[in-house]
């Protein structure tokens, strides 16, 4: 393809993501249009959390069974040393392929050996997507043994869609209200094999607002998201070293409130690791704003300025606190509206805080009276 091709074909792909309803339907939209540029025989296309660069949802599998999601997540975060995502994320280049990475060589990488070579496949063309410095999500491009590899121009385009892609799964990130009746936290324990032991019924009821995504059967009847066994195996890959941070993820749910889902390994006697608890719980306020704030595209001080309005400050205030002239403040504020399309404080505070976490906060009031 020649350059000027490129040029139309990213054009195409934009415009028709730019108005899809949801991250499921933009997935659809770039996934038709790049098929037709950059040839493979399966792909994932998945959302991630921001903050952890974990994968969350929804997620779009194409012509991959379920099967193997536990195994490729287990290469990817306990084996894997070419081209892993955290490595992407991380920069300068956010795209790879796995031939052109090896050397033609992929026997070097675990996830060829233990997910791609028994599945048929020959190469992978993975990437990060990735805006204001974080992973909103990742593709991956399988192609089959006996097709070619996925070339240098191959891997350079999918980059070129890096940002874009990226803004608009931000542009979605934005929460609904949270829920009226709130389920008290989840809980899940894990074998050290990733096997379910035991769930409490808030977990249950967490579970059933999931969205739509690939997962994997457990012996309680219960359809574990892939997102969740891939947080509950990060946190045995912190315990044993492989990795570092945390292992938490965020999950819009289908009524359009988000979730939290946080694990830990558990320690034998001896210190081995052993079981892994996971909690889910809704998001609290604290969990949401960094989300909110970049999902609006709000500059570090505009989120200064926002917190400021909401704790009530006037704009002669807010001045004299930052150090700035009244005027730029003002100037501030009418960019913060036009981010957030307000047109008053009470509008943006409601905006941005009470309509997120106002339901969930009635439901945690306790009143007393003395006589």
């Amino acid at each position: 393809m020649t350059r000027s091709a490129d040029t139309r074909v990213r054009a195409d792909i934009l415009a028709r993501t730019a108005t899809a309803a949801d991250p499921l339907a933009m997935f659809a939209e770039a996934s038709d249009r790049l098929r037709r540029h950059v040839s493979y025989s399966a792909a994932v296309w998945r959302v991630t959390d921001p903050t952890t660069g974990m994968m969350a949802a929804p997620v779009r599998v194409e012509n991959l069974d379920d099967d193997g999601c536990a195994v490729y997540w287990e290469s990817e975060l306990l084996a894997e040393n070419v081209n892993p995502f955290h490595d992407l994320a991380r920069g300068p280049a956010v795209a790879a392929g796995l031939q052109d990475s090896t050397g033609g060589l992929p026997g070097r990488s675990a996830l060829y050996r233990q997910y791609l070579r028994p599945r048929g496949f020959d190469d992978e063309l993975k990437a990060v997507l990735l805006a204001g410095g974080l992973p909103w999500g990742t593709i991956s491009l399988f192609r089959e043994r006996g097709q070619t590899p996925f070339t240098p121009a191959d891997i350079e385009f999918l980059a070129s869609l890096s940002t874009p892609l990226a803004q608009r799964l931000r542009s979605y990130a934005v929460p609904g209200p949270a829920p009226g009746s709130v389920p008290g936290p989840g809980l899940l324990l894990f074998a050290q094999d990733g096997t379910l032991l035991s769930v409490n019924d808030e977990a249950r009821r967490h579970l059933d607002e999931m969205p739509a995504g690939p997962r994997a059967r457990s012996s309680f009847g219960l359809s574990l998201p892939v997102w969740l066994t891939s947080t509950a195996l990060r946190a045995r890959a912190i315990a044993e070293g492989r990795e570092r941070g945390s292992a938490r993820v965020r999950i819009r749910t289908r009524s359009g409130h988000w979730l939290v889902c946080h694990a830990s390994c558990l320690r034998e006697r001896d210190g081995a690791a052993g079981h892994t608890a996971m909690v889910i719980e809704v998001a609290r306020a604290a969990e949401m704003a960094p989300l909110i704030i970049a999902a609006y595209e709000l500059s570090d001080r505009e989120l200064e300025i926002t917190q400021l309005v909401a704790r009530g400050l006037a704009t002669s205030d807010i001045a004299e606190r930052l150090f700035i002239s009244p005027h730029t403040v003002r100037d501030h504020i009418k960019v913060i509206f036009d981010k957030t399309r307000v047109s008053s404080r009470g509008e943006l505070v409601a905006k941005l805080f009470t309509e997120h976490y106002e339901p969930t906060g009635v439901n945690n009031v306790v009143r007393v009276w003395d006589r």
